[in-house]
């Protein structure tokens, strides 16, 4: 009875917290509602990004009610083109997260704490630490995600080079050297092929391929597509050799990637030592060991 009334009490808690921080804080402003009567279209077209009554939909209007800095907003939405996800989902990827938070401690209170005689300090502590791991795991998932697309763009871009190369040495434009890569079967679903595959939609729509080639550096947020669109443009100003300058970077990012390699390996004696040490060395002296004292322990009976 007295756990059912700490969680009763709880909740309601929660919910007249919730009502006034709302008030407060989340409450548009006279202004703010007169600028989306001016532009109704914006909003129109954030509500068709995904469709009503479905999960994302609840989790959007969920992340709409978030006011974060401009800076803090920029950067979730970086990295979730980076990790392949479109820039306007950053309000799902919000909501995802106050929906974390708030779920994680109700879920540890009805599970664990109502089982107890009351709400201990030590309940409190965990239901804190259950909203913060709530807020961050999305967090930690993006990036997780964000990596995982990077390291396969630095894997797949030395084998788009090469048959950027050999397309340009065929005698094709660098445009259409572009086209014909992202048609290959090889990498129909290569998050680079569609990468480039904007590049050259911007690039037929008017946009210099160089400042196309940039924005898709800046997407991906990788350094060696960096340093490819670097060399383009520096190719193109100096009018040097374009199958020759593609051909030298392809192989030099063969020669990164196989140190890389070369350097994990290096890392798995050091890494192997804390499984030897805490499960085959103990196994090990159990065995060994283990007649002999057997023996031992029958002598001295």
């Amino acid at each position: 009875m007295i756990a059912l009334i700490a969680v009763i009490v709880f909740i309601s808690t929660m919910l007249l917290s919730g009502a006034a921080l709302y008030q407060l804080l989340l409450r548009k402003t006279v202004l703010m509602e007169r600028l989306e009567r001016l532009f109704p279209e914006h909003k129109l077209r954030k509500k068709k990004l995904v469709e009503s009554g479905t999960w994302a939909y609840k989790l959007s209007k969920i992340g709409e009610r978030v006011k974060l800095p401009e800076r803090e907003h920029s950067k979730y939405a970086k990295y979730l083109v980076a990790a392949g996800f479109r820039r306007e989902s950053v309000q799902v990827f919000l909501g995802a997260k106050i929906l974390l938070a708030a779920l994680l401690p109700v879920l540890y209170l009805f599970l664990v704490a109502a089982r107890q005689n009351g709400i201990s300090n030590e309940s409190l502590l965990a239901m804190a630490a259950c909203a913060i791991s709530g807020y961050l795991a999305p967090s930690y998932w993006l990036q997780m995600k964000k990596r995982a697309r990077q390291r396969l763009i630095f894997h797949t871009l030395p084998d788009i080079l090469d048959l950027m190369t050999v397309c340009v040495e065929a005698g094709l434009s660098m445009d259409a050297a572009l086209i014909r890569t992202t048609e290959t079967p090889q990498f129909d679903k290569d998050p680079l092929a569609k990468e480039i595959r904007i590049v050259s939609m911007e690039t037929r729509a008017g946009k210099p391929r160089v400042e196309s080639l940039r924005d898709m550096a800046e997407r991906t947020m990788v350094d060696d597509v960096r340093s490819f669109t670097s060399m383009l443009a520096q190719t193109e100003k100096f009018g040097t050799s374009l199958s020759q300058a593609m051909r030298t970077f392809s192989d030099s990012l063969r020669t990164k990637r196989r140190q890389i390699a070369e350097e994990a390996a290096a890392k798995t004696t050091i890494k192997m030592i804390f499984p030897l040490i805490l499960f085959v060395f103990p196994a090990l002296l159990v065995v060994i060991l283990g007649p002999a004292m057997i023996q031992v322990s029958r002598i001295f009976k």
